[in-house]
């Protein structure tokens, strides 16, 4: 394995030990010289060089800080096929490393930590445990709150423990679209004792709210109360919630955006911290854009951002509100060709404008399943929970003797 080290006077220590673990060492170079290389290359013969080392590389243990991880290194790495290991001395530098997706290790970690293949982001489900399904999308009501709602009920049809989680810091509302009281305690008080490390299952049954067989842990009532929802209370509370459920599927905001770029203070609270923290919590994401031209752009540049943050986890991409009216002929071809040119977007599923079945679901305050049982929306997301979430298993071919298949061509 060919390692390049950019780092600071302890770089050669880190080079050294990298090498007692069997690494090739290529180049110990200072931390920005790979960020300055990859901008010009062409300032001079010594960049150049840098740049040819740095494409031949497996694996880059890099500094981390804003003048040695840019998004220009990110990109040019990711072109040359070379894994960014980050070197994290600070709070601020692990945010900085995780908003590319990077893998982050503390500053005296080992070398066989930083020589892990493991890729950013992967989270296997541990058997026994539940998965966390993370419903997103950008914003301009593309139907998240109904997409959740909907692919939690379709989960619990084969019996399986299913919650809902409100974890909206912008705009909650799955307690008014189901009819719940959110003056409870709520996710909010889920997060707290999940800080206190009180938060325990019989705890949870007594924070949600039924909702025939869902339980839901509904959102803050008043959007003052935003900085109750911080990154290591609300994967704190989705990691408890792990061993609640077998599915936990969480209704959260549009915005993607670092709030520590443009203030002050780096370690006070974040509007978007609920978000952030689920999204990079979840073991798969469900992506929902609206199938029209302002939500399909909406989708596209926020599409790239989401990638970054959740690194190597699942995305699986459902296109609501599908209709001729808004895109003319072939509204799924146009939708599909635009999201797979400009987002990079292979796979995705499409689910129809059912006015009247989402009218139904709102006015009788329950699930699309049971509000408008044969509606197409309902066929939609039962197909998309079906084909994207829970495929089933491919039937393996019996093994047919000889005697039977000459029996078969007889008959």
């Amino acid at each position: 394995m060919r390692v390049v080290v950019a780092g600071g006077p302890r770089a050669r220590f880190v080079a050294e030990d990298l090498r007692l673990e069997g690494a090739d060492v290529v180049a110990v170079v200072p931390a920005t010289a790979p960020a300055e290389g990859v901008v010009d290359a062409t300032a001079g013969p010594a960049a150049a060089e840098l740049v040819a080392v740095l494409s031949a590389a497996d694996v880059l243990v890099v500094d981390a800080s804003r003048e040695a991880l840019t998004s220009a290194l990110v990109a040019a790495c990711d072109r040359f096929g070379v894994r960014i290991v980050a070197r994290c001395a600070r709070a601020a530098d692990r945010r900085l490393a995780e908003r590319y997706g990077l893998r982050a290790v503390d500053a005296d970690a080992s070398a066989r930590e930083m020589l892990d293949p493991a890729p950013p982001g992967a989270r296997a489900r541990p058997a026994g445990r539940g998965r966390v399904i993370v419903v997103w999308g950008p914003a301009g009501s593309p139907g998240r709150t109904t997409v959740a709602i909907a692919l939690a009920a379709e989960l619990a049809r084969d019996g399986r423990k299913v919650a809902l989680v409100d974890a909206d810091s912008h705009a909650p509302s799955l307690a008014l679209a189901t009819g719940l009281a959110d003056e409870g305690p709520g996710f909010a008080a889920a997060c707290r004792q999940a800080e206190r490390g009180t938060l325990s299952v019989d705890e949870l049954d007594r924070i949600a709210v039924p909702l025939g067989d869902l339980s839901v842990l509904t959102g803050i009532n008043r959007p003052a109360r935003w900085p109750e929802l911080g990154v290591d209370r609300v994967q704190a509370a989705l990691a408890g919630c792990r061993s609640w459920a077998d599915d936990v599927i969480v209704d959260v905001a549009a915005s993607l955006e670092l709030d520590e770029e443009i203030v002050s203070d780096l370690d006070g609270p974040r509007r978007n911290a609920a978000t952030l923290g689920a999204l990079r919590a979840a073991d798969l994401v469900v992506a929902v854009a609206a199938a029209d031209p302002v939500g399909v752009s909406r989708f596209v540049r926020a599409h790239g951002d989401l990638r970054v943050l959740v690194g190597a986890t699942p995305v699986r991409v459902l296109v609501n509100k599908t209709r001729p009216g808004v895109l003319g002929i072939d509204p799924r071809g146009q939708v599909r060709r635009t999201l797979e040119r400009y987002a990079g977007a292979g796979e995705m599923w499409f689910a129809p404008a059912d006015v009247r079945a989402v009218d139904a679901a709102l006015l009788s305050a329950q699930p699309l399943l049971r509000a408008a049982g044969r509606s197409s929306l309902t066929a939609a997301i039962r197909r998309f929970v079906g084909e994207a979430i829970e495929p089933a298993p491919q039937p393996v071919p019996p093994v047919v003797g000889r005697r039977a298949r000459r029996l078969a061509r007889r008959s």
